[in-house]
């Protein structure tokens, strides 16, 4: 069974750092893709950031210049270092992952559980 670990949310001041980290583990054949997404209170899900394999990123306008996505294909992990954070940025925090089973199967949507960040001013 395939499990996505999330961990490095909290609380911080407005203009601070945190980095989440997201680790896959289970019997899979590989990863595709892999990403963040987030929630606020009383809004639709959105994307932050993700990664293609070969290491392709896409970000947010919104969070452009102040996040970075990274992962490490060997502990099958991906991050979001985020920087200069605003009230804003407020919200839970979702990994994503694309994941192919076996040899000839296509890719599944996986998520984590979610991490709370919390931004005060």
């Amino acid at each position: 069974q395939v499990q996505l670990v999330e961990s490095g949310g909290g609380l911080v001041q407005a203009g601070g750092s945190l980095r989440l980290s997201c680790a896959a583990s289970g019997s899979f054949f590989r990863i595709s893709a892999m990403g963040w997404y987030r929630q606020a209170p009383g809004k639709q899900r959105e994307l932050v950031a993700d990664i293609s394999s070969g290491g392709s990123m896409n970000y947010a306008d919104s969070v452009k210049g102040r996040f970075t996505i990274s992962r490490d294909n060997a502990k099958n992990t991906v991050y979001l270092q985020m920087n200069s954070l605003k009230p804003e940025d407020t919200a839970v925090y979702y990994c994503n992952a694309q994941i192919v089973i076996t040899y000839y199967g296509r890719s599944l949507d996986y998520w984590g559980q979610g991490t709370q960040v919390t931004v005060s001013s």
